[in-house]
């Protein structure tokens, strides 16, 4: 079964970009005919979550296989960890990173840890790359971005781009390419990590005039994170308009990726696996981001369907036997990813792995209906519950927003400080109302009613599988003992 491997992640890519779900507008949906066409002879997994969030935890799972959350946080790879490449290494494989996301590689992150080669395409966001030119032009008033600094940095560092050739999402597919087309002989794994369609989003201006082309207003690139009603309607479009605009770049080179694959004449032994770390909120539960930030403070949100639901499509080589494409319905996470590329590598059996999560072959040859209960999407679990952490389960039908008691505290004396979403240190606070929620999904996709009350036995079942699932990740009592009390349910 060995094959070639290409796993490509876009960062805050939601779901519902897909199949023309996300609306711009009234009667303007976004576009991604690339991936789309990608679709028609590759395996959906409709009901993809992520594991851990955001950005960095979520790299750590995949490149672990791991449920990182009980014992890790956005910091420095440890350097005794044992992670996808060094493995897939053991079975001759040549492991290969090109990526723009700046947050696993600067500052000493080292997720380039075990790959043969990699390239770090830079300019991305924060990134110190470039101090010139002095003077900046900000798209809108600063007062509406989440960070002057950084949307400065962000302008600086691609201030000379003049043709689309020079945007970031397009150099990262080229060096992807390039690296094909010189190793194209070899059995590899190659890992590529494209930042957009993160924010600021500044596509090549047609690509939002595709979507919003008669806007006359600020540009908000970076938006404040919090709740949106900062933002005039205009705006809020605007920003969705953008959104989609970059989404349709980064759709547009990932096509082309793939397009290099066929060429190549490795379409049919290799495998391709597209995914996303999380989505983010552009409106929805009248939140703007994935969090909300008050200048140093951090607050956390509840991880709805719009954050926590992922796409994840994969092109078996030989499409496993698949004539057409195929559609699995049952609940997975970024950790079986990693389990499914082993079990490929021919190294499901390998013992020093460690790996906690489940291949999903399994379930596109018919022999098991699903590889889980429930998912579970949350931020880290290592640091104190009391500055708004909620964890999402995530069953069949239902949608848990876990809240412990202790994450309304305020008499905590120590400020505890995070460095999600973007490596800059900010104080842990809780913001707004913070509750248990459950949803159904069946019949309220949007997560619009809250049913807790009515549903009280059905949300303490599922807290009750969260606790065993915690416990079978080995998840220490400090971890568990906070959730045990949860507001609404206890």
């Amino acid at each position: 079964m060995s094959c070639n491997v290409l796993l490509v992640v876009s960062d805050t890519f939601r779901y519902d970009l897909f199949h023309r779900r996300f609306y711009v507008k009234n009667g303007v949906k976004a576009k991604l005919n690339g991936l789309e066409r990608f679709y028609s002879d590759a395996v959906e997994f409709t009901r993809a979550y992520h594991a851990s969030f955001p950005t960095v935890p979520n790299r750590a799972d995949l490149f672990t296989g791991r449920f990182t959350f009980t014992y890790y946080d956005w910091s420095p790879m440890p350097r005794n960890w044992i992670t996808l490449p060094i493995l897939l290494k053991k079975s001759g494989y040549t492991c290969m990173m090109v990526a723009d996301t700046p947050h696993i590689l600067k500052d000493g992150y080292h997720f380039d840890r075990g790959f043969d080669g990699w390239n770090w395409v830079r300019g991305q966001e924060n990134d110190r790359y470039r101090t010139s030119p002095l003077d900046v032009r900000l798209p809108c008033s600063p007062w509406k971005l989440r960070s002057v600094e950084t949307t400065v940095q962000h302008i600086r560092n691609n201030y000379y781009r003049r043709s689309e050739e020079d945007w970031i999402p397009v150099k990262t597919a080229l060096e992807a390419s390039r690296w094909l087309e010189e190793n194209y002989g070899r059995k590899f794994f190659l890992y590529v990590d494209f930042f957009d369609p993160h924010e600021p989003w500044d596509p090549p201006r047609w690509y939002v005039d595709m979507y919003d082309p008669d806007y006359k207003g600020e540009e908000v690139i970076y938006p404040a994170y919090g709740p949106c009603d900062y933002l005039t309607e205009d705006e809020l479009s605007h920003i969705r308009a953008m959104y989609a605009g970059e989404a349709t770049l980064v759709d547009k080179w990932i096509s082309f990726l793939l397009e290099k694959l066929d060429m190549l004449g490795l379409l049919e032994n290799t495998t391709i696996i597209f995914t996303s770390d999380h989505g983010f909120y552009l409106g929805e539960h009248g939140l703007v981001g994935k969090s909300i930030i008050m200048g140093e403070y951090h607050g956390l949100t509840p991880l709805y369907e719009e954050v926590a639901h992922i796409p994840l499509i994969v092109r078996f080589a030989d499409k496993l036997g698949l004539k057409n494409n195929m559609k699995v319905n049952a609940l997975v996470q970024t950790p079986d990813i990693t389990a499914t590329i082993l079990e490929l590598a021919g190294l499901s059996e390998l013992n020093e792995t460690s790996i906690q999560g489940s291949s999903l072959i399994p379930l596109i040859k018919g022999e098991k209906s699903k590889v889980r209960n429930i998912a579970v999407s949350t931020p880290s679990l290592v640091r104190s519950t009391w500055a708004g952490l909620r964890a999402t389960i995530t069953a069949d039908e239902w949608a848990l927003i876990l809240a412990p008691e202790a994450s309304v505290r305020e008499d905590v004396e120590k400020a505890e400080v995070t460095f999600i979403v973007d490596g800059e240190p900010r104080i842990l606070k809780p913001f707004g109302s913070i509750a248990s929620e459950l949803y159904d999904l069946k019949h309220d996709l949007k997560q619009e009613e809250n049913v807790i009350a009515e549903n009280i036995d059905i949300a303490r079942n599922m807290r009750k599988q969260f606790l065993k699932f915690l416990r079978s990740l080995n998840a220490g009592e400090n971890l568990i003992n906070p959730w045990l009390k949860c507001i609404g349910l206890d």
